[in-house]
């Protein structure tokens, strides 16, 4: 393993002072995945006032001091260096009520959640690997170490953090760690939701996220109750050939890999089972679901303390996932006045909607890319948009008419005629016409 110089003179600082040290955890999985690590972390038999006696020299912040870590700022980065320690009882499934140190690297690699998270690497020493995780990793499986129900009662984040090591690294979940994930859901409700928004946002994006939402849908829907109304739904529709929850599993999959695109897809259709009908040929129809499903991404992502501009974009797109489509340029200079940059997401959206359809369905995505291809050639010529973008404005309405609300209504009428392609944005065509539309007031 390849280790940046500033990490082996911080572990040979240590090593001379006596002190075995070690990288660890995300670094050395990394590397063992052939992935470049980017953040390494260092554990060490010196207690942490050595540590600070060591690194005397540098500038050592006691970032979390009493459990035995503090940060180093050693030639051009900041390292985490925690002693070796074992953990005491989670009371509050999430922290231990207290530490104590210990001189062995096999103790605190013991307290780690997963396997493959549980190996240390060491220049002089080389790879300690007590519990298998290398083999785990050769094998693509996610293991608890040790038994999984205490690692999850614990800290039950570790739950989530297991489905999104699946979804980002392809790998499965072992049996004993599934079942006690399972069994143990419940208590994610004891985690803050901030924390669990993080781990759903990474676990999202991750290329195997439908096999993973195939596989877990009870913990999907423990950390958001609309979902459960999903799983098992037959829609009863001949554009869908899946129940409801499988269907969005595979529209998240097929969405663009970034959190915004993943969550609305997520979303998309959870009103459908509040706004079922059924016509007189006993098919099922949905109408009114995108407004309703968009209320309940809002409400759910409020509760998971999702930041303000990732939650107007994601329920906007809901909102409009099933807006009807043009390809036109009138239509597509209609839609970006009214969405913005939004526009592209919806289209977006059709397409992993009908992705995750029928094989008719899947037919109209060529005419939802051409859609796509069109929206983003028209976006690029920054076309006239909103009033403030006309060639005239308020003042030069002045010139025609005494100040007024009309000002602001003749404004709203040239853009829209502008925005159809009926009036050109030039200054001389629009106060010819806005003196029309002043006199006919």
């Amino acid at each position: 393993m390849e280790l940046p110089f500033q990490i082996c003179e911080i572990l040979e600082r240590l090593e001379s002072a006596g002190y075995s040290a070690y990288v660890v955890g995300g670094c050395v999985r990394d590397a063992e995945m052939g992935t470049e690590p980017h953040d390494f972390d260092i554990t060490t038999a010196a207690p942490p006032r050595e540590v600070e006696r060591v690194f005397a020299d540098c500038r050592v912040i006691e970032t979390g001091i009493k459990h035995g870590t503090v940060t180093v700022l050693y030639k051009g980065i900041g390292v985490e260096i925690t002693t070796f320690r074992v953990d005491g009882e989670y009371a509050d499934s999430r922290h231990p009520s207290s530490v104590s140190f210990s001189a062995r690297i096999e103790d605190d690699l013991a307290r780690r959640d997963f396997t493959m998270n549980a190996i240390a690497f060491s220049p002089r020493r080389g790879t300690v690997d007590p519990f298998g995780g290398r083999e785990d990793i050769g094998r693509g499986v996610i293991r608890c170490v040790g038994e999984p129900c205490k690692r999850f009662s614990e800290d039950a984040l570790r739950i989530l953090r297991a489905l999104r090591f699946a979804s980002v690294c392809g790998f499965a979940v072992d049996g004993p760690t599934s079942e006690a994930a399972r069994n143990l859901r419940a208590n994610l409700h004891r985690v803050s939701a901030e924390r669990i928004f993080v781990e759903l946002k990474r676990l999202l994006c991750g290329e195997s996220v439908k096999q993973v939402m195939l596989s877990f849908p009870e913990i999907f829907a423990e950390i958001i109750p609309p979902i459960g109304l999903q799983i098992g739904y037959d829609q009863n529709s001949r554009f869908h050939d899946s129940t409801l929850y499988e269907h969005t599993a595979r529209a998240v999959e097929s969405a663009p890999s970034n959190p915004v695109m993943r969550l609305a897809m997520l979303f998309h259709d959870t009103g459908k089972p509040f706004c079922r009908s059924t016509d007189e040929d006993g098919v099922s129809h949905y109408y009114g679901h995108a407004e309703r499903s968009a209320q309940i991404a809002e409400e759910q992502l409020r509760i998971l303390k999702c930041d303000n501009e990732t939650c107007l974009r994601v329920v906007e797109i809901v909102r409009f996932h099933d807006l009807p489509l043009q390809d036109s340029k009138r239509f597509i200079n209609r839609q970006l006045s009214k969405h913005g940059a939004v526009l592209s997401d919806i289209i977006l959206a059709h397409i992993a909607d009908d992705s995750a359809k029928t094989p008719e369905a899947r037919e109209r995505i060529p005419k939802w890319r051409q859609i796509f291809a069109l929206t983003e050639e028209v976006a690029a010529q920054h076309p006239c948009l909103t009033t403030r973008d006309l060639a005239i404005g308020g003042r030069d309405l002045m010139e025609l008419m005494p100040p007024s609300p009309r000002m602001g209504e003749i404004l709203r009428s040239l853009l829209a005629e502008v925005i159809d392609g009926t009036l050109p944005n030039e200054r001389e065509p629009l106060l010819i016409r806005a003196r029309e539309l002043a006199n006919n007031l």
